[in-house]
């Protein structure tokens, strides 16, 4: 299969892939949830329509975003740019500018019908940015809804924002269920607790609501006949809304849940070839035979997803900046980090700050407030003598550099940044990470520091401890 480009168009000849008729798109995304279904091998939550679609589809082992938190990531998505590149939007609770590129509308200006469901880009305030309506597209009620308003013969894209696995959680829903907290593996960073096992039944109830949701979506499209010419994308923000894993660049935070599935289009098949969530914009576009803004860092998964490389990527580069305004001086948190098979190499770039926010609190959600409330951060910080490992490893400050070996510590507790053994390895990483923060204008590479600047669009303890 050849493509051409000219004129700056994607024209594609013979390519049975893409039909003339232009494909729909339903990108399902959720809230918090991390690599936690069936077809990962978690033997406890039950995610039966995202199995059906990774048997059928393709299913990604190493899919990481571009930052663990919602604002950054779902900008990333919509741009096809890293969140730094992105400028206020790399921050969580910020707006994000027209001026950048963006998927949802660069589509509706080219025929589709483009809409959203509950939660698209955000937090934040996008109106600031220039947006009239959220940049993923006219909110609607549900998806019934938006195919009622569908023009005639026009093909859609549709985002599905679940506000699933998000906190709250109702205390004692995943055991009333019927999953047994025994069943439960807890990670090393955590203590092994009933309170913290019953925690995490409570967040793999809500990942089973969604995924039903997910089911009923696709119930809807082979009764309108659209299942065959529909490209759908099933995935998630960010990591599980517990310690050390959302806001933070570790396997728990950032490497989610993905699959792709477009029936009789794209052959079933599991890929462990690394992917970013920069890769979604260019990936929706050439699906839809639009050229890909040169502004967009990402690259289209196309050659993957037909099957016909499996080298997409040999690493992911990732970041965060500011999570919840929880830092005196509306301070950030500012990491980069590269992560490949064999290695995950971290630069904390303010390493005087605290990680999961200033212990006392300070304007938003509370002490230690980029760790959402709930009862396995409660257990940790209740008793932090007894737990001091965990609490160091989740609340207490960090090195400047960071340093995991994948192979002998999956879980990346043992950092090896000091030692003697892995300093050529650590030097080799470092040089690409800087590298790549070089070649994609990252201010902080300049000495700038605009993110502690950008407004923060969130409200106040009180009222928004649990809306980020």
């Amino acid at each position: 299969m050849k493509f051409i480009k000219f004129a700056g168009v994607l024209c594609l000849f013979m390519q049975p892939l893409l039909a003339q008729k232009k494909p729909n798109i339903l990108f399902c995304i959720a809230d918090d949830w991390g690599k936690h279904a069936g077809i990962y091998g978690d033997k406890v939550v039950k995610t039966p329509n995202f199995d059906r679609l990774a048997r059928e589809g393709v299913v990604f082992t190493n899919a990481f975003c571009g930052s663990p938190s919602c604002t950054p990531s779902r900008a990333t998505i919509l741009t096809g740019r890293y969140p730094h590149q992105n400028e206020e939007s790399g921050n969580l609770w910020s707006t994000l500018q027209t001026k950048l590129p963006n998927y949802a509308s660069i589509l509706a200006q080219n025929g589709y019908h483009v809409g959203l469901e509950r939660k698209g880009w955000g937090p934040g305030d996008f109106k600031v940015g220039g947006y009239e309506q959220n940049p993923a597209g006219k909110s609607y009620k549900n998806f019934d809804e938006f195919l009622e308003k569908r023009p005639t013969n026009s093909p859609f894209c549709y985002w599905f924002g679940s506000q699933d696995p998000h906190r709250v959680y109702e205390t004692g829903t995943g055991k009333a269920s019927g999953m047994n907290p025994a069943d439960v593996r807890v990670p090393a960073y955590w203590p092994d607790t009933p309170e913290i096992r019953d925690d995490v039944l409570d967040y793999y109830y809500e990942v089973q609501r969604f995924d039903r949701e997910v089911g009923l979506l696709l119930k809807k499209l082979e009764e309108i006949g659209e299942l065959e010419n529909t490209l759908i994308v099933v995935t998630s923000d960010n990591g599980m809304p517990f310690p050390r894993a959302k806001a933070n660049v570790y396997d728990a935070g950032t490497n989610l849940p993905l699959v792709v599935y477009w029936k009789g289009k794209i052959p079933a098949h599991a890929t462990n070839s690394f992917v970013s969530f920069v890769d979604f914009a260019p990936t929706f576009l050439e699906a839809a035979r639009l050229s890909i803004p040169k502004e967009m860092s990402g690259k289209s998964l196309w050659p993957l997803l037909r099957n016909e490389t499996q080298n997409h990527r040999n690493e992911v580069f990732l970041e965060r900046e500011r999570h919840a305004n929880v830092r005196k001086g509306d301070r950030s948190y500012p990491i980069r980090a590269i992560r490949n098979r064999d290695y995950l190499y971290v630069q904390n770039l303010a390493p005087e700050q605290w990680p999961a926010g200033d212990p006392q609190p300070y304007f938003a959600v509370g002490a230690y407030g980029d760790v959402d409330p709930g009862p396995t951060k409660d257990v940790i910080l209740q008793d932090s003598a007894k737990y001091a490992y965990h609490y160091r490893l989740c609340f207490a400050k960090r090195p400047a550099e960071e340093l995991y070996d994948l192979k002998k510590d999956p879980e990346q507790v043992n950092n090896l940044a000091k030692n003697a053994n892995y300093q050529s390895i650590k030097k080799s990483l470092a040089m690409k990470l800087n590298q790549w923060r070089k070649e994609t204008a990252d201010p902080r590479t300049a000495g700038m520091q605009p993110f502690e600047t950008y407004p923060y669009y969130g409200n106040s303890a009180k009222t928004e401890q649990m809306k980020n």
